[in-house]
């Protein structure tokens, strides 16, 4: 991988480059990555539908009320990847990502579930590519890290997160590796506004009421992905 790209984006230590850097070609990554989010959109709302019923994935459904939310998730996502990450593996890697979390994001607002069947074989396929990519035990380690770290917070506080919730952690790590570190922190923090919001206007009641945490983790990821480097290194900055 060439300096600057690849996974340089998204983690610590590298310089992202500047709007002046992003050349013709990765302009026509972006376009290309555009109109493979246009066309995967369709599918990925098949997944989503069929998923949280235990269906076969691929199987026909009518048309959902989503669809065109998820093709816009997924058309832009992809969009972004290829700009930012060129005609290269990274940026393979990032849109299967992205798609996942689109199709997670989805599951677990209408059925407040993050079905396996995406996220486990998911978690396997990103590990395995960015090993091949940027051979590291940093995947492997992140995947497992924010993995215990959210089944900590499960055995502490089960009524609030459940194991859906550890298993879409573990993919953030595989997916990002150290990045996954503001990914969570993110997630978290923006979670905690309507949670902060149900609690103002309900009291304790509030604490019966449980807010879906993957749409939340899913904006912590590609918040981390695209400046999870830069979050990082500012942090390391303030440290310092």
């Amino acid at each position: 991988m060439s300096p600057g790209r690849g996974t340089a984006w998204p983690r610590p230590g590298r310089k992202r480059p500047s709007l002046r850097e992003i050349g013709l070609v990765d302009v026509a990554a972006g376009f290309v990555g555009l109109l493979a989010g246009v066309a995967v959109g369709p599918l990925a709302d098949r997944l989503a539908t069929n998923a949280p019923l235990h269906e076969p994935l691929l199987r026909s459904v009518p048309r959902s009320p989503r669809l065109l939310l998820v093709t816009a998730g997924t058309a832009l996502l992809a969009g972004a990847c290829g700009l930012v990450f060129g005609f290269t593996l990274e940026a393979l890697i990032s849109v299967l990502f992205c798609w996942v979390l689109v199709i997670v994001t989805r599951t677990d607002l209408e059925h407040r579930l993050i079905p396996d069947k995406i996220v486990l074989p998911a978690t396997v396929a990103i590990l395995a590519l960015r090993t091949i990519d940027d051979p590291s035990v940093e995947w492997i380690l992140s995947a497992l890290g924010a993995g215990v770290v959210l089944f900590l917070i499960v055995l502490l506080y089960p009524r609030g997160l459940g194991m859906g919730d550890v298993k879409l952690s573990a993919l953030l790590g595989a997916g990002l590796g150290v990045s996954v570190i503001p990914a969570m922190f993110v997630g978290f923090f923006v979670a905690f506004v309507p949670a902060a919001l149900l609690l103002v206007r309900h009291g304790k009641e509030a604490r019966k009421q449980a807010i879906p945490l993957g749409p939340f983790l899913a904006l912590g990821a590609v918040v981390a992905l695209f400046w999870g480097g830069a979050i990082l290194d500012w942090y390391k900055q303030l440290a310092a």
